[in-house]
């Protein structure tokens, strides 16, 4: 029966995934599913928990506690893969000649195909002083949540969240509803502006208002401090201040590409560079999910994640499968105002709106009067199927 590694030994496996999110995970899943039966192993940098990362910025809403998010241990997970699993284990690097991955411990991995799934890493824009690091948070994983639960405790606290794009604002959400008192701090003028057109942004603003979260827009972070008191005190470019319990910053995140660069992939700053296939600049290493830029594009989504898994699934199989992904338009879990965005990949000559009040649609089209994408509030989401069949596919 599979089990978790911890202590120091060699060994080897016909496939190594480094990662065990949604990415790896999957595409072990699929492996399996077309009844692939070679030796896998799975390297964890966290407990290996199996579950949805998408339901992390739910859980507060629902009262979950982070055991209650995870579907399956690592134990369980690698009996059901029929995979070896190493939990809590950092890879120090790939020696790409030799096919080995090198573990901190000192251990190593021998492989025959290696599979990047290192996901992305919160982007912190400035160093957090010692004194407030222990009210400081981000949550990208289900470890991430752990600690951010307990720290937030059982009655309502004061959240400060640095960032207004989805991960923000999701989260601001989930956490009004969970009873918490929350603010936005962003330098942005509007709330998601990589997704949405500033009227739409401005209405979800509106909504989060209504409801008592408290904007702090067009402002940049000072500093962030402890007071006499031992509040935690966000200082804003403009002079004012912002009390909180705990600060979630929500900055935005940057693709783990540090192992393929130290070992001489070709890297962006969109991520690993991979062919339609997902293959490497390496033969025998594929990357996929958040870390990966597939052929130019670097989708952080679901869909385009659990399309490479199983297209990769299908190529490592036997069956050489480029990846697609269709115009997937992606649903921000802002239930105080729904929205539904599809954001253009280029330029629009123009935004055509249309609607009022929290309900607007949003056209992007170029200057042939194309649609190249498009934003949705409100009632308006219903639309999101009838206009993902009329816009271009983000990699046909």
């Amino acid at each position: 029966m599979p089990a978790t590694q911890t202590h120091k030994t060699s060994t080897h496996a016909a496939l190594v995934i480094i990662g065990t999110g949604m990415a790896g995970v999957g595409l072990a899943r699929a492996l399996r599913r077309l009844g692939d039966q070679r030796s896998i192993t799975l390297v964890s940098a966290d407990s290996g928990d199996d579950y949805s990362k998408p339901l992390l910025s739910t859980g507060f809403a629902k009262g979950l506690k982070p055991n209650q998010l995870a579907q399956r241990s690592a134990a369980e997970l690698g009996d059901e893969l029929n995979a070896k699993m190493f939990i809590h284990t950092q890879v120090s690097a790939l020696d790409v000649d030799n096919q080995f991955v090198l573990l901190k411990e000192g251990q190593r991995i021998g492989y025959d195909t290696l599979v990047l799934a290192t996901g992305a890493a919160p982007r912190v824009p400035f160093n957090i002083a010692s004194s407030v690091a222990p009210s400081c948070f981000t949550i990208n994983d289900l470890d991430d949540y752990r600690r951010f639960h307990t720290a937030l405790g059982n009655g309502p606290a004061r959240v400060a969240i640095v960032g207004a794009g989805l991960v923000g604002c999701e989260f601001a959400n989930d956490l009004y509803a969970g009873g918490h008192q929350v603010s936005i701090v962003a330098p942005e003028r509007s709330l998601l502006p990589r997704l949405l057109p500033p009227p739409l942004g401005n209405a979800l603003g509106d909504a989060f208002s209504e409801a008592g979260i408290h904007l702090h827009l067009d402002r940049s972070l000072h500093s962030i401090a402890l007071s006499s008191d031992e509040n935690t005190v966000l200082q804003l470019d403009n002079g004012d201040t912002v009390g909180a319990d705990l600060v979630l910053m929500a900055t935005g995140l940057a693709p783990r590409t540090m192992l393929a660069e130290a070992a001489g992939l070709n890297v962006l700053p969109s991520g690993i560079v991979v062919d339609r296939q997902l293959q490497t600049s390496h033969p025998n290493i594929y990357a996929l999910g958040d870390t990966a830029c597939v052929d130019g594009v670097n989708a952080m989504y679901v869909q385009p994640l659990q399309a490479s898994a199983k297209a990769l699934a299908a190529t490592l199989s036997g069956t050489p499968t480029p990846v697609s992904f269709g115009a997937w338009p992606v649903v921000v879990k802002t239930p105080l105002l729904p929205v539904v965005a599809y954001p253009p990949t280029t330029t629009p000559e123009c935004w055509r709106i249309e609607g009022e009040g929290g309900d607007i649609s949003a056209l992007a089209e170029n200057k042939d009067g194309r649609l190249i994408g498009f934003a949705l509030t409100g009632g308006c989401v219903r639309r999101k199927v009838e206009l993902s069949r009329a816009a271009p596919a983000l990699l046909g």
